[in-house]
């Protein structure tokens, strides 16, 4: 079969298989984890794109020239102007693509620290990098069931090599699932993520910037660079691995203060006019400036703990991350300034000073820290507040393997490696010294598409025989953009599946909330969705926000938080054998 192997279900290895789906090749995906999505899911502030649609209709003059400005700037002495000129000439188009082929809403724009325009696109609810993977993840997984001649989704399959023809070229890997050795054949898109959870024996982390080994992550135990390492072990070339993002705002969780992962705080918090307070109540830095900077600072000022601080406008722009933020315990609501002074050791009086300055610096668009931005409105000690402690975390790693412009993975004698490809956060070199927030998203989905595109062409020239060629005449209504929609016996599973375990439950079991209380412990975990008692145990270690997230909730009635974050058909695809039961009225 004339495959491309993509290694990795986040977004870039998602925007990758669709490619290849666009281009006329079949894909085999793999990934290591139980549930696909990765680190993507997690990305709290939006994707970066210039002069798209959004802007246009919200008149931001922008354009790729400017962006690209803006990230060699950001990048510094490292910059690579060829990849930064794919990232930002590409970008527009890859905001339009999310929009077009699967109907996103990325209709609000924002302007991160960094940046001189607004072009962090989001929607209106929910975290984008989950929505984005989501739709592309659920696409995926829908073409694997009415067209499984194309497309091959295998799940808790590690790859621990990639094997090489004796011309040196990469022709396929070799892969551990269910205790067995399996081989695919096939070029290979790596799309493995970073390294800023490797605290392995072989930790790329230790080995290249020791000083950061002891700081919390915001990433899961998925990111320990396995691509970066399968690739170096047969000669690719790596570049910039002592290139770690530390991001200044991780959430810290009062209840669990040391905890080694945390949960992020969207760069847009800031963005739309959250302000950093010491333990002093003073501001010390310009909250847009660039992470490194800002998180440099932090630890300069050296007064914790430091809080973000959002009142009531700009709590209001961004609602739903307040408000996810408030259910999970990691920031508090004050009804006052007055209220948040006390929480903070301070008068009244010193907090209001504060206010009072940054009020005249917004009036005066001339601020002491270098702030050039600003969100309107006054602050005021009669308003109300969003409140976290923030502590500096290990976020994304600009190193990685060195690629061109048409992503194929370099060797170390400068060549690119014949059928083998990488995209997202394994390929270093994009970034520079310094990823612009909303840079992410947009790495993953240019770049995707970019292997796509590389590794598809290199599947035609290598199946010139006329078997990759017949196949771009077939291509399905997927490439116009059409929703895919399940087969029908899939349709039909599906709904039985949850009319099954509906039915079942609700005629055989039903559970009071004092039941479902008993049930709150790590190895016995039992939760609350929309009337549906689930047995979560078995899936906490799957679960892609990472088993704190259903822990929080052990024993309880989830239904407002989990609404807040899924479309209700999660539970029934992916979750099904976890129904037991109705919750009883």
């Amino acid at each position: 079969m004339a495959q491309v192997i993509v290694v990795g279900g986040g977004l870039a290895g998602l925007s990758a298989a669709h490619t290849l789906l666009e281009r006329g090749a079949s894909v085999l995906l793999l990934d290591k984890q139980g549930f696909m999505g990765g680190n993507s899911t997690k990305a709290t502030s939006g994707i970066n794109g210039a002069g798209t649609q959004t802007q246009q209709e919200a008149g931001i003059p922008d354009n790729a020239k400017i962006f690209f400005e803006d990230t060699k700037k950001s990048a510094r002495e490292l910059a690579r102007d060829d990849l930064i000129t794919v990232l930002t000439g590409r970008s527009g188009d890859a905001v339009n693509w999310l929009q077009d082929k699967f109907g996103l809403d990325l209709s609000k724009v924002a302007r991160l620290g960094g940046h001189s325009q607004p072009r962090t696109h989001r929607g209106n609810a929910q975290f984008p990098g989950m929505v984005i993977t989501y739709a592309q993840m659920e696409r995926l997984e829908d073409l694997a069931i009415s067209t499984p001649d194309r497309v091959k989704i295998v799940k808790k399959a590690r790859v621990t090599k990639l094997i090489k023809d004796s011309d040196g070229s990469v022709v396929g890997v070799e892969y551990e699932h269910k205790n067995k050795t399996e081989t695919a054949h096939g070029p290979v898109v790596l799309a493995t993520g970073g390294y800023a959870a490797d605290f392995t024996s072989d930790s790329l982390l230790k080995k290249y910037r020791p000083e950061y080994y002891d700081l919390p992550t915001t990433n899961g135990d998925h990111c320990t660079g396995d691509g970066h390492k399968l690739a170096l072990g047969i000669g690719a070339s790596a570049i910039d691995l002592e290139k770690v993002q530390v991001h200044p705002t991780g959430l810290v969780d009062p209840n669990e203060p040391d905890a080694k992962v945390k949960f992020l705080a969207a760069e847009a918090l800031r963005g739309v006019g959250g302000l950093l307070l010491d333990n002093e109540g003073k501001r010390f830095v310009d909250e847009l400036q660039h992470r490194d900077f800002v998180t440099g600072k932090m630890w300069e000022n050296g007064k914790y703990p430091i809080r973000l601080v959002l009142n009531g406008q700009a709590s209001k722009e961004i609602e739903w991350h307040c408000k996810h933020y408030v259910g999970r315990g990691l920031m508090k609501k004050f009804d006052s300034g007055e209220a948040l002074a006390k929480e903070m050791g301070l008068t009244p009086a010193q907090l209001k000073k504060t206010f009072d300055d940054y009020n005249a610096v917004v009036r005066a668009k001339k601020d002491p820290f270098g702030k050039k931005f600003f969100s309107s409105g006054e602050w005021s000690m009669t308003d109300y507040f969003n409140v976290a402690i923030m502590t500096p975390v290990l976020h994304y790693t600009m190193g990685g393997l060195e690629i061109d412009a048409e992503s194929r993975v370099v060797s170390k004698e400068g060549k690119p490696i014949p059928g083998l490809f990488a995209a997202g956060e394994v390929a270093g070199g994009v970034h520079g010294a310094n990823r612009l927030g909303g840079s992410s998203l947009l790495g993953c989905v240019v770049f995707g598409r970019v292997s796509g595109d590389s590794a598809a062409s290199y599947l035609l020239q290598s199946y010139a025989s006329g078997k990759a060629a017949s196949r771009l005449a077939a291509i399905s209504g997927h490439v116009e953009g059409k929703p895919a929609t399940a087969s029908a016996s899939e349709e039909k599973n599906t709904s039985s599946a949850a009319a099954s375990s509906s039915s079942s439950s609700s005629s055989t079991k039903a559970f009071t909330l004092e039941d479902v209380a008993k049930h709150n412990k790590k190895d016995d975990v039992w939760v609350v969705v929309n009337g549906q008692v689930l047995d979560v145990t078995s899936f906490l270690p799957d679960h892609p926000g990472g088993e704190k997230a259903i822990l929080l909730y052990a024993g309880r009635d989830a239904t407002e938080e989990f609404n807040m974050l899924h479309d209700p058909k999660v539970i029934p695809r992916y979750a099904a054998d976890s129904v037991i039961g109705d919750l009883k009225k």
